[in-house]
């Protein structure tokens, strides 16, 4: 496996294509309708599809934001 992620944004199509090695596809994964894990021969994830991109990290990050405030009132 490659030691370099390399991202690609497809800005008209909102697509975020992040691939972990340079290994040919053998067969991919549907995590959700939005994101698909692509795996090599040995059914390793070489790659990483996410449709709707922008909406997919601008909902992860509101979450993880909402979440940490949540622990922080609590810690209070």
């Amino acid at each position: 496996m490659s030691d370099k992620t390399k991202m690609t944004y497809f800005e008209t199509e909102d697509i975020l294509h992040i691939l972990l090695s340079e290994e040919d596809e053998a067969g991919s994964v549907e995590l959700s309708p939005n994101i698909t894990v692509e795996l090599n021969e040995n059914g390793d994830m070489i790659g990483v599809e996410i449709l709707k991109a922008s909406e997919f990290l601008k909902n992860t990050v509101l979450e993880s934001v909402q979440a940490k405030i949540i622990l922080e009132k609590k810690a209070a």
